[in-house]
């Protein structure tokens, strides 16, 4: 396929920066996630049995792991050739494996494949052990590169003074590096609660409660293997309660962590794209960009609202997952099959997302003389400062005497203030005290 006549853009425009998740979530990717995980039942299984000497040899063993190992698309192709007769995809994973122990010999052990399960214990083992190795691999060292790269901001500016805003109104001062930092640890925060995600499976059997080796079985203990299998072969965490589909409240709960941190990011770029706006930040120039096919002056904020459309679209398809997923009609229905194909694409925004906002992040060059003009343009912020002084040494009514200074059309300058301070009926160590006080030195705490 031509990426110019891709349907979405993750499979178009965007392919470059989300080529690592193919390796996750595409079709072939499924695919070889379950033949992964039918070898690596089979293996245990027999350890379990003992049906056979030869597959307990390691060399064995390993002869069987290359199959997933060396995966190719050849063998992607090959089973969905497969899956025209079967119209079944994980039947026609059995049958190519089928076909790969008539090759190794292992013909008599053929229906030890997939022995005792039903589908959803491949998929509900395959799709979070996909998951959880995107996590490991790709999606939280992006998070985690982000909030080292707002750390650093939050550093680089903790001495920077800045006007605050709140209702979009000139407020106390601030400082741009602690404007960051807030940034910074409310990622922290939730990247800590992402960190302690349980990635968690479904293998019961076709109705969650292993009738099928018990029956054939009944001496061996086949929770304890189930869960041994899990844990030891697959890095997961066995559900232990389960209907033919695993319960996905824990994926549920990791969709949802994703959302929370793409709001963060959402409100980052926001506020970054104002303060480009207020010329607080101007960006770096790259020759031969163009910013507008009009206006051959602008440099638009393009990598900020890049982010935020993707974020958007991200979290969208994170609370439909998170809503639909945990909800099946008693044992199961077939919706979670097709939304649980969809798992990538909110991944996949994400990537763009942070590779959008780690871009933008690189070309910002701070104004420091607009942040200061901003401050010395309003002086009616040291009024907070003043009324409380005031207020702890028990002048009478210290906000009212500042409110009708302050709240007026005229504009309230340094001068503005200083007469205000000479008129007042207090000690000359007060004045002093408060004539000190500047928007630019305004800050309070701001050391991180």
């Amino acid at each position: 396929m031509n990426s110019l006549n891709a349907i979405s853009p993750i499979d178009g425009r965007y392919r470059g920066k989300v080529e690592a998740l193919a390796g996750y979530f595409s079709e072939g990717a499924l695919i070889r996630y379950r033949v992964r995980v039918e070898i690596e039942y089979f293996i245990a299984l027999n350890n379990e049995l003992a049906f056979s000497a030869e597959v307990k040899e390691p060399t064995m063993q390993e002869r069987l792991r290359d199959i997933y190992r060396s995966f190719t698309d050849a063998d992607a192709e090959e089973i969905k050739e497969i899956e025209k007769t079967t119209n079944h995809d994980v039947k026609a994973v059995e049958y190519f494996l089928k076909r790969h122990f008539d090759a190794l010999g292992l013909a008599d052990y053929k229906e030890f494949i997939h022995f005792g399960l039903t589908s959803q214990d491949i998929n509900n083992t395959s799709v979070p052990l996909s998951m959880k190795e995107c996590h490991e691999q790709v999606l939280m060292p992006y998070y985690e590169k982000i909030l080292g790269i707002v750390e650093a901001r939050a550093r680089e500016w903790q001495g920077i003074p800045m006007l605050a805003h709140t209702h979009g109104q000139p407020a106390s001062p601030t400082t741009l590096g602690k404007e960051f930092e807030v940034f910074a640890y409310r990622l922290r925060r939730q990247m800590e609660q992402l960190r302690q995600m349980t990635f968690s499976a479904k293998f019961g059997g076709a109705t969650g409660n292993l009738n099928a080796h018990r029956v054939a079985y009944p001496q061996h203990d086949w929770r304890a293997f189930a869960n041994d299998f899990v844990a030891n072969h697959l890095g997961l965490e066995r559900q232990q309660f389960t209907t033919q589909i695993e319960n996905y409240d824990n994926m549920a709960a990791y969709f949802d962590a994703c959302k929370r941190i793409g709001v963060i990011l959402i409100d980052l770029c926001r506020d970054i794209w104002t303060y480009i706006s207020m010329n607080y930040f101007k960006q770096k120039i790259k020759a031969g960009e163009v910013g507008s096919s009009a206006m051959p002056h602008k440099v638009n904020p393009i990598d900020f609202e890049n982010a935020e459309g993707n974020l958007g679209l991200a979290n969208a398809i994170f609370e439909h997952l998170s809503h639909k997923l945990p909800i099946s009609r008693m044992q199961r229905d077939l919706t979670d099959s097709t939304v649980s194909r969809n798992i990538g694409v909110p991944i996949a925004h994400t990537i763009i997302a942070l590779a959008s906002l780690e871009k933008g992040m690189g070309k910002l060059l701070l104004n420091e003389q607009a942040l200061a003009d901003d401050l010395e343009n309003n002086w009616a912020v040291v009024a907070e400062a003043i009324q409380t002084i005031l207020r702890s040494i028990g002048y009478p009514n210290p906000y009212e005497a500042l409110k009708a200074l302050t709240r007026t059309n005229e504009k309230v300058t340094a001068q503005t203030i200083a007469a205000f301070v000479d008129g007042l009926d207090v000690a000359d160590e007060v004045k002093g005290r408060i004539k000190q006080i500047t928007p630019h030195n305004y800050v309070g705490y701001y050391e991180l």
